[in-house]
C-alpha cells in the first residue's frame, strides 16, 4: 500500500473509462535509499498526466515513457532503476538506491473488471490483496488471502521472485469515545500516525470545535455513532469517558465487530467491574479479553500527554501483531 491512502486507483479507472487511457506505475521492490515504499504508486494517463509518485521526482519522467510506450504496445514492463551513491544527492536520495517498477497498461495487460472490483473495495473499506503473477500474466483480487501480508500492511514479492502482492488496506481509523483531555493530546499524535480520528461526545461542553478545532465530532450517543460509522479490521476503538452509560453501549458493539483494538480507561478495579458488566451482558472471556484495560502500555505515563503516548504506542503494538 502507499504510504497515504490516496486515490491512484480511482483515478486510473477514471482515465481509463473517459477514453484518456491509463497506465499504472508500482514500487515492486527497493534496495538501499528509496523515498518511496513498495506498493506506491503512479498513474499516467494516456495524455501524459500524472498522479502519485514511485521516486519522489527522480525517475518519474522515464516511468511516463515506458507507461505511453506501454498503453501503445498493450504489454507490462518491469523497470528497474539504479543511482550510484555520487550522483545520489542531485536526485533526491541520500545514499544510492535501486527501485523496481511494474507498468501496467489498463484494458489490455490489467483487467478493468479487476479494477473497478479494487475501487468499489476501496469505497466499502473492504481490505484486498491485488496478485500479479509475472510469468504467467495472470491478475486477481484477494479478499482473504495473505493474511500476514495485510496485518502488517506490506506488499512485495513471493518467494518465487514472479509473484508481487500489492496491499490495499483501508486507511487507519481511530474513534474517540469522550472528548476529554486525553483524547486533545492522542487525536493530533494519531492523525500524525496515519489515522482519520473521530470524536463521539453528546456532551456539548465537552466535544466542541473551540476544543478540537478542525476535528470531526459526532455529538451523538455513542452507540448510534459507532453504528453509523461502522467498526472493521482498520479501526482502533478508544473510550475515555469514565462513564458506563457512554462508554458501555460503544464496547459492546466493538466486542461483537472486528476491530482490531479496544481500549478503555479506567484503574484495575474500574476495568474488573466493567468486566463483569460485559459478563452480565452476554460477552464471553475471549472476547472481553480483547478490551485493553487498564488503556496504553505501561511506560509510568502521568498526565493526559503521557497517557496519550501510552495509548498510541500501544495501538501500534497491536496492530504490528506485538500484542502487549
Amino acid at each position: 500500500m502507499t504510504d497515504v491512502f490516496d486515490n491512484i486507483p480511482e483515478t486510473t479507472l477514471a482515465w481509463h473509462r473517459d477514453g484518456t487511457g491509463a497506465a499504472l506505475a508500482t514500487v515492486v521492490e527497493t534496495w538501499g535509499s528509496a523515498p518511496r515504499r513498495v506498493g506506491a504508486q503512479l498513474v499516467i494517463g494516456g495524455d501524459g498526466r500524472i498522479e502519485g509518485s514511485v521516486s519522489g521526482g527522480c525517475v518519474e519522467g522515464a516511468v511516463i515513457m515506458e507507461a505511453l510506450e506501454a498503453l501503445e504496445d498493450g504489454e507490462h514492463r518491469l523497470l528497474e532503476f539504479g543511482v550510484s551513491d555520487e550522483d545520489a544527492f542531485a536526485v533526491g536520495l541520500a545514499c544510492g538506491g535501486t527501485i523496481r517498477v511494474l507498468v501496467e497498461p489498463v484494458g489490455p495487460v490489467m483487467p478493468v473488471d479487476l479494477l473497478e472490483e479494487l475501487v468499489a473495495a476501496r469505497a466499502a473499506r473492504q481490505p484486498l490483496a491485488y496478485e500479479v503473477a509475472l510469468d504467467s500474466g495472470v491478475r486477481r483480487l484477494l479478499h482473504d488471502g495473505y493474511p500476514e501480508r495485510m496485518r502488517m500492511d506490506r506488499s512485495g514479492f513471493e518467494d518465487d521472485g514472479q509473484t508481487f502482492v500489492a496491499v490495499h488496506n483501508p486507511p487507519l481509523r481511530l474513534i474517540v469515545v469522550g472528548a476529554v483531555h486525553i483524547a486533545q493530546a492522542l487525536v493530533p499524535m494519531a492523525r500524525i500516525a496515519g489515522y482519520d480520528p473521530v470524536l463521539i461526545d453528546p456532551r456539548d461542553a465537552f466535544g466542541s470545535a473551540e476544543r478540537f478545532p478542525g476535528e470531526t465530532i459526532l455529538q451523538d450517543w455513542p452507540d448510534e455513532a459507532v453504528a453509523r460509522l461502522g467498526l472493521d479490521t482498520r479501526t482502533a476503538l478508544v473510550l475515555l469517558t469514565h462513564d458506563p452509560k457512554l462508554d458501555d453501549p460503544a464496547l459492546e458493539a466493538a466486542l461483537g465487530a472486528k476491530c482490531f483494538y479496544i481500549g478503555a480507561l479506567g484503574s484495575t478495579r474500574t476495568h474488573a467491574k466493567r468486566v463483569d458488566r460485559m459478563r452480565a451482558a452476554g460477552f464471553t472471556d475471549d472476547q472481553i479479553g480483547r478490551i485493553h484495560g487498564p488503556i496504553g502500555l505501561d511506560i509510568g505515563a502521568a498526565g493526559p500527554s503521557e497517557i496519550a503516548v501510552a495509548i498510541l504506542a500501544e495501538m501500534t503494538a497491536v496492530l504490528r501483531g506485538r500484542r502487549p
